[in-house]
């Protein structure tokens, strides 16, 4: 019972990471658009959505851990991907706008847009998302005392 429970949470950790890269993709979308149009499109308050999308994905995979015990397969660490992804992209995002002068933080009229601060909060989300899990990894290791080394 607890394989055949397993292998259904697996396919089902294998959609949630399916839709996982999906809304990446729109949410990456949208706030580079969104920084530079400069203005051009309204903020895109996807973030919130985005990390609650990427903590469900994170905590079943943890849930998955904890079920498959021993037999979890190992190496897969696809979720680190999200975490590069959003690191590079904000540092990539400050230094443009480092080189052109903050032209990417404010509109023609000199308003300040909220873009780069948006994109910013995102990826130390995402930060915080992966450091959850890792802590619920390290206490499976703890209790499993090596079982899955």
């Amino acid at each position: 019972m607890r394989k055949q429970t397993y292998g259904i949470e697996l396919q089902i950790n294998k959609n949630l990471f399916r839709l996982s890269v999906f809304v990446t993709i729109v949410a990456v979308g949208m706030m580079l658009a969104g920084f530079f149009a400069r203005g051009g499109f309204p903020t895109t308050k996807i973030g919130a959505f985005y990390i609650g999308v990427l903590f469900i994905y994170s905590m079943h995979k943890e849930a998955l851990r904890w079920i498959g015990g021993k037999n979890i397969q190992k190496g897969e660490r696809k979720g680190e991907y999200f975490l590069y992804l959003w690191i590079i992209l904000a540092t990539l995002l400050y230094l443009i706008n480092f080189l052109t002068k903050d032209y990417f933080v404010f509109d023609s009229q000199g308003n300040q847009l909220s873009s780069l601060a948006e994109i910013t909060l995102t990826a130390l989300e995402v930060c915080g998302v992966f450091i959850f899990a890792r802590i619920a990894k390290a206490v499976f290791s703890v209790v499993y005392s090596g079982d899955n080394k």
